[in-house]
């Protein structure tokens, strides 16, 4: 039996397998004009299924309008000839893409190679649906026809050009700027590209466009953040002086009024809760960021670049304008995490106070009950002699009858003596008994 049978195969062997082989560059051979799109598709906290299906949609609705079936609905990756022109769609995280390519008859001088697209092919309806969701849009040409420099930036009307010579089988044009028609622009003169090579170079190039965007989308988080962490930092500030100014005054004028201490209490918990919430808004963003900015760099180490005599490379371009937008958003990251690290301090110092606190006003009630306790035992020592006094006086006044009693019944007897010699002993006896009570009691 051969081992390739699918009972020898783990459930995930083959969709793993063609995972590596899921995302192959477009084969082409210029001329060729190509118009990619990049939608974004993460709205909220809508979960990766429904974005998924919100994306494949889309694609099933181009594919309705040309009689076309369209793919599965949990595909990633869809490629078909139209026939006027071919389309690959690509299926990522927060974004799906849309590469429309078309090859041309001849060659066309540059500055008229995008006067005609493949996106003309496309019906007007589906591209309104892509309103307010188009996160990069880029048309490239690539042919072999050379042009000077004066060319390309009359191409780009003037403005800033980069490129680059690609390992020398191919040179790589842009202004990375969004022209007229809402679309950026590349131009690739094909100098001698072998099999396949002029397919990865396109995906190369049009990645570092999708990928520098959405890298970006961290940057508005990191500005709209900065006023909310100054405002943090000045109100954790102000409690912080509060906190230390005064010294041992502060501390007892704290312990006289505790609702002050909770007071403040109450407000560094209010702060935490803040820096928690605007951690948790930019945490993703700021990590997506980051991913993405690591995909950029990448995808230009591919391109090895070459350096145009008088015109930066792209990856100079990216150093001096995507660099410092990527240190911003890590700077505002590291803002966020070292001040929740100070809020957590102020907290913890807060709290120690608060103990502190309490512990000097269970001292002080502890000695307040230590003073009432040695007032009840004077009190006690006091009403003792007063017991001692009613004890004997109600014992010898028993004495004093038993004396009439006896004389009555004939005894010779005085009651006054026996009573006034009886006084001094029943004193000492009651006294004696007490103590000795007293003495058991407190073993």
């Amino acid at each position: 039996m051969s081992i390739s049978h699918a009972t020898f195969n783990h459930a995930l062997r083959i969709p793993l397998a063609a995972e590596v082989h899921s995302r192959p560059s477009l084969r082409l051979n210029g001329p060729e004009t190509l118009t990619h799109l990049a939608v974004y598709a993460r709205h909220g906290d809508d979960a990766e299924a429904h974005q998924l299906a919100s994306q494949n949609q889309l694609l099933a609705r181009l594919c309705l309008h040309f009689g076309v079936a369209p793919p599965h609905p949990e595909a990633r990756y869809f490629f078909h000839d139209f026939g006027s022109f071919r389309l690959q769609w690509e299926s990522h995280t927060e974004f799906s893409t849309y590469t429309f390519a078309e090859r041309r008859a001849h060659p066309v001088a540059a500055e008229h190679a995008f006067d005609q697209v493949p996106l003309r092919h496309v019906p007007d309806e589906w591209q309104l649906e892509l309103e307010g969701k188009v996160m990069a849009a880029t048309h490239v040409t690539l042919q072999q026809v050379s042009a000077s420099l004066t060319e390309m930036r009359h191409v780009f009307a003037g403005n800033l050009l980069v490129g680059c010579d690609s390992q020398n089988f191919a040179k790589v044009w842009t202004d990375f700027a969004i022209a007229p028609d809402g679309f950026g622009r590349v131009v690739i003169q094909d100098l001698g590209m072998q099999y396949q090579q002029a397919g990865r170079l396109v995906q190369r190039v049009l990645e570092i466009e999708t990928y520098r965007m959405m890298a970006l989308l961290g940057l508005p988080q990191a500005q709209l953040a900065a006023p909310v962490l100054n405002g943090i930092e000045s109100e954790l500030a102000r409690l912080s002086a509060g906190m230390s100014d005064g010294g041992d005054a502060v501390s007892d004028a704290l312990a006289d009024a505790p609702d002050n201490e909770r007071e403040l209490l109450h407000k560094i918990t209010v702060l935490a809760a803040r820096m928690e919430k605007l951690a948790l808004e930019n945490s993703y963003r700021f990590a997506a960021s980051k991913a993405y900015y690591r995909l950029v760099q990448a995808r230009i180490d591919e391109l090895r670049e070459t350096r145009i005599p008088g015109v930066p490379t792209i990856r100079e371009f990216m150093d001096r304008r995507l660099a410092p937008a990527m240190n911003t958003c890590e700077s505002t990251e590291r803002r966020q995490q070292a001040l929740a690290e100070r809020i957590g301090r102020s907290n913890d110092l807060l709290r120690t106070r608060v103990g502190i606190v309490q512990e000097q006003q269970n001292r002080r009630i502890l000695e307040s009950l230590n003073a009432r306790a040695a007032q009840q035992l004077r009190l006690q020592q006091a009403v003792e002699g007063l017991s001692v006094v009613a004890i004997s006086y109600y014992s010898i006044g028993l004495i004093a009858y038993a004396g009439k009693a006896m004389k009555a019944a004939g005894v010779p007897l005085n009651p006054d003596l026996l009573t006034g010699a009886a006084m001094p002993v029943m004193l000492a006896i009651v006294w004696l008994g007490l103590r000795r009570m007293h003495h058991h009691v407190s073993r």
